[in-house]
């Protein structure tokens, strides 16, 4: 009886924990997106009233997020950037996965921990790294030759190099764990019947790693997006949303039209990760 009472206990015990988890995982995002639906000038209680203005009212002091223009103009920026990324990002981590899965070279391991280290290097210490070392590249550059080398300057280059940094980090190990489990036999038989190795490529081991090639390139993307540590140290005029948001914070403070913008991210990156794990879902004919 004791026994019982104990183990009952322990699964109440056990499932209170993980309610109070996940409500303390979604209370912040509730109450941030709730805020944008709220008809007040201000993020905060009481609730005046439901309203959209925060997305699409076009008239002071409403103004929505879809029509300011500077907040529309840090989205593109942030489109544009993480297309950028996580497309460097997939046609790198499939390079790094075959290098690393298929071959064979001195100090692999080594290379493979080496490929790892971005990925737990804090975003700040990489985005000043390679603010610095770009800089002297490009001081030193003028100096000795008199060339502006302006790619090396903060701006859309330096920023999507600084996230590729450690985003192909994460594209590289998922593709090399899609790899690992390809039966290398139907490649030789492929190639047995006379085909290519380029055409077993395209219609073989492609294929076969699609899924993840196009989940690791959403991760990059929702990733590249939302990136705000290492972007900050490497923007230049054209600033993507994070920081934009961020601008708009420390110079106006909170207002709701910034819930509204959060509000429009949860949605679309959950949409996005959804996407993602249903790709990744173990196919029962493989």
């Amino acid at each position: 009886m004791a026994r019982a009472n104990s183990s009952k206990a322990l699964m109440v015990g056990y499932r209170a924990y993980v309610v109070a988890f996940f409500v303390f995982l979604a209370a912040p995002l509730v109450a941030a997106g709730s805020f944008a639906f709220n008809d007040s000038l201000f993020p905060a209680l009481p609730w005046q009233g439901f309203t959209l203005d925060w997305f699409f009212n076009d008239t002071e002091p409403k103004l929505g997020m879809f029509h300011d223009r500077r907040l529309l103009r840090g989205l593109y920026y942030s489109f544009v950037i993480a297309i950028m990324v996580s497309t460097l990002s997939v046609a790198v981590g499939t390079t790094n996965a075959f290098l690393f899965v298929r071959r064979e070279f001195p100090y692999k391991n080594f290379f493979y921990i080496l490929m790892i280290v971005p990925l737990v290097i804090p975003g700040v210490i990489l985005g000043i790294s390679i603010l610095v070392f770009a800089s002297n590249i490009a001081n030193g550059t003028y100096d000795r030759f008199g060339i502006e080398l302006e790619l090396l300057r903060p701006g859309i280059f330096l920023v999507v190099l600084g996230q590729f940094s450690f985003i192909t980090t994460i594209t590289s190990l998922v593709i090399t764990a899609r790899l690992r489990k390809f039966d290398i036999s139907l490649e030789e038989a492929a190639l047995n019947l006379g085909a290519g190795r380029a055409r077993v490529l395209r219609t073989i081991t492609l294929p076969f790693l699609r899924p993840a090639m196009i989940a690791s390139g959403i991760v990059a993307f929702l990733v590249s997006f939302e990136n705000f540590n290492t972007t900050l140290f490497l923007v230049g005029s054209e600033s993507p949303l994070t920081i934009t948001m961020y601008d708009r914070m420390a110079k106006v403070g909170s207002t709701p039209v910034l819930n509204a913008v959060s509000f429009f991210l949860m949605v679309g990156s959950g949409l996005l990760a959804l996407i993602s794990v249903a790709i990744q879902r173990p196919n029962p004919s493989e």
